[in-house]
């Protein structure tokens, strides 16, 4: 076996998507556009129930175990093994809380916020290809459609802050345009470069590139290290992480929320199943930035063993990068809301155009 058979999951060539597995499965497809229209939904509920259901573990139970093991603390440990039951608790406490809303709130802006901002997350794994078939579109700008899709959630942001009628939330609100601004460009600027190795916006493109060839093999062993974009480009991937970090709004970037100065920022007025999706597009929107990050330099679903065990690499890579945004919670001071433009306008601005240009110079070079 030489290098270029090294047993990883790879896209093939004509990539068959979730829906169409559906429906031939089951039958749908002999029943034209409505039965695609039907098999589609299934595809988009197993999907969308998979990645709500690793929001469900990962807010109420895996973000308090994983802090408290950072700061050397007992975090749930009552309800169940592990306290893993705390997931239910919470769900029946905050959903029977009365759902309060400002005397002079500005609907329906106040009541659609919670929905863009966890909707917006939920359609952008639309295009994400997880592995073992899981996989709902591949369109040709798929990588532009989930930036375009994840940005969504600032106009929630901002109706969230301005509906309230609270002073903190509309200051939360202000902030978090502020902060996207200041990011998303670099975020978009070094995805691009992987745009230039790849040379396709399909993510199914992206990936199959990046496990098509290896960097090295190792002596004496039947596989080697695969050319996955962090490994190819550790510049961008590290760019990509900071500028995601900021886009999700987690440690050391948390302004839009910034509990010791706003309260809880753009959601403060918010409480009962308005709150809960709030707090759940918080989740699913670190989980589609880790999916994008796995996607476009990690490999996406590739990994060692049979291709079945795909969707298992995939949301080991996801879960890896919420690990590290937990870390970083834990271990990293907030920074002040003039530090962080800064570092936006000022730092990864600059530095993901020079990665852009470096990148196309050497794109050109081998080409």
């Amino acid at each position: 076996m030489n290098a270029a058979t090294i047993p990883l999951q790879t896209a093939s060539d004509e990539t068959v998507l979730l829906p169409e597995r559906i429906g031939e499965l089951t039958g749908l497809s002999g029943f034209g556009l409505a039965g695609e229209l039907v098999a589609t939904f299934i595809a988009a509920f197993i999907v969308g129930n998979l990645m709500l259901a690793m929001t469900g573990v990962a807010g109420p139970w895996a973000k308090r175990k994983i802090t408290a093991a950072f700061t050397d603390r007992i975090a749930v440990n009552h309800l169940g093994p592990g306290g893993v039951l705390i997931i239910v608790a919470d769900s029946v406490r905050l959903l029977s809380k009365e759902l309060i809303i400002p005397e002079n709130a500005d609907r329906p802006a106040y009541d659609l916020a919670p929905v863009v901002v966890a909707g917006s997350a939920l359609l952008g794994f639309a295009v994400i290809p997880m592995g073992s078939g899981v996989h709902l579109a591949d369109p040709e700008v798929g990588l532009a459609y989930a930036f375009a899709i994840s940005g969504i959630a600032s106009v929630g942001l901002v109706m969230a802050g301005y509906a309230s009628d609270n002073k903190y939330s509309l200051l939360g609100g202000l902030r978090a345009v502020a902060q996207n601004i200041a990011y998303e460009i670099p975020l978009v600027v070094t995805g691009m470069s992987v745009v230039l190795f790849a040379g396709s916006l399909r993510m199914s493109e992206i990936v199959a590139v990046q496990n098509q060839t290896t960097l090295f093999t190792i002596p004496g062993l039947e596989w080697g290290i695969p050319a996955w974009f962090a490994l190819v480009n550790p510049f961008a991937f590290v760019l990509f992480l900071i500028a995601n970090f900021a886009e999700v709004g987690r440690n050391p970037f948390d302004m839009p929320e910034a509990p010791a100065e706003l309260i809880a920022g753009y959601q403060t007025e918010y409480s009962s199943v308005y709150f809960v999706l709030v707090y759940l597009g918080e989740f699913l929107h670190i989980f589609l930035g880790g999916a994008i990050i796995a996607t476009i330099f990690l490999g996406g679903p590739a990994g060692p063993g049979p291709e079945g065990l795909g969707i298992v690499w995939f949301i080991v890579k996801i879960w890896a990068a919420f690990l590290l945004t937990q870390w970083l919670r834990s271990a990293i001071p907030r920074v002040r809301i003039d530090q962080l433009i800064e570092i936006g306008w000022k730092g990864l601005l600059v530095l993901s155009f020079a990665n852009l240009g470096l990148t196309a110079a050497i794109v050109g070079v081998i080409a």
